[in-house]
């Protein structure tokens, strides 16, 4: 008899289940000590993502802890740009740095290679998948490529204005370093998916304050180049786009991007989300992961007026951004133990 469908994959198939299927972005990281533990034993981050067991321990940590149901791989969004021969770092305390750009034509020799080179995280996702439950999901990810476009082109993570204006300056340019991240990501992607990933995401940490025509052009053709590449390749695995920032534009990207569910920030309007959920897309957050970790009666309210608005359509809870480090453990068992109705114990 063949396994019954996880509740994650069942939402993003536009199913309404008797509760939300939840997991949390950033759920495995430095809010957990047994994190910290884990990760003081790696002699730096980069090598400590492209570990397959250390990896895939920490994927695994926050499963443990909590009844998530689903388990996101433990990697970095700025893996593809190293896979591709640029040279990445990460500074303590003040975070990631890069070389300058190579020319294009020097990184599109590496697109076949790149894959490859990130065969560490196929295997962080295989220990995962052979450790997990069958009910709870595996999710592979990508950062989407205007957001590591803008690493690769400021040599760090900053404000973005270089990279805007860049996009205005130099269009050619871009749209070429654009198509090989598109390239390099999608094979990137099926070999995640083959390694044993359910479900795949993208990241496009960095869509805030984009004109409606370059949102276009370098946010939503690209995205919807990288599913139509995944799926050419025979991949069904279903896709959780997040545009973080966007606003008004999320609808813009939902009408153009051939993607599952559509994750929502922060500033997602109870509305927006419904005229999503009738269109028959699933979508996925909104919590502010400030008031996650302030806790207290303000995040049971927020919580409950969030299973009130989009409980009746396909929905998968979630934070608008990222875990904070900060985190209080047992405000993430609050929210756990409200959504799912177990008791959790932090």
């Amino acid at each position: 008899m063949s396994e019954p469908t996880p509740k994650l994959l069942r939402a993003l198939a536009g199913e309404t289940q008797d509760r939300p299927p939840i997991w949390f972005m950033r759920q495995a990281g430095r809010s957990l000590p047994e994190y910290r533990e884990l990760r003081a034993r790696a002699p730096d981050f980069i090598a400590f993502c492209l570990h397959p067991e250390m990896a895939a321990e920490a994927t695994l940590q926050p499963m443990r802890r909590f009844p998530m149901d689903a388990a996101i791989v433990f990697a970095d969004i700025l893996l593809i740009p190293l896979a591709l021969g640029q040279k990445v770092w990460f500074e303590a305390g003040e975070g990631p740095r890069l070389d300058p750009l190579p020319p294009i034509e020097m990184l599109r020799d590496q697109i076949e290679a790149s894959t490859g080179r990130l065969a560490a995280v196929g295997e962080t996702l295989s220990r995962v998948r052979s450790e997990l439950e069958p009910e709870r999901t595996l999710i592979g990810f990508a950062g989407a490529p205007w957001t590591v476009a803008t690493y690769m082109l400021e040599g760090r993570g900053s404000g973005r204005e270089a990279a805007r204006a860049f996009a205005y300056e130099h269009p050619e340019t871009l749209d070429a370093l654009l198509e090989v991240l598109v390239e390099a990501t999608a094979r990137y992607l099926v070999m995640q998916a083959k390694a044993g990933a359910q479900a795949l995401k993208l990241f496009e940490s960095w869509a805030e304050g984009l004109s409606e025509d370059v949102f276009e052009r370098i946010v939503v053709k690209p995205h919807a180049a990288i599913v139509d590449k995944v799926r050419a390749a025979g991949v069904t695995a279903p896709f959780i786009g997040f545009p973080r920032g966007a606003g008004a534009l999320v609808e813009n990207y939902a009408e153009g991007s051939p993607v599952e569910g559509i994750a929502l920030d922060t500033q997602a309007t109870a509305a927006m989300g419904r005229r999503l959920q009738a269109q028959g897309r699933c979508i996925q957050g909104a919590l502010d992961n400030l008031l996650l970790r302030a806790g207290g009666p303000a995040l049971d309210a927020r919580v409950d007026q969030l299973m009130a608005q989009w409980g009746q359509g396909p929905w998968i809870f979630n934070l608008g951004h990222g875990v904070l480090p900060d985190t209080p453990i047992e405000n993430i068992a609050r929210v756990v133990s409200r959504v799912t109705g177990k008791p959790v114990k932090a």
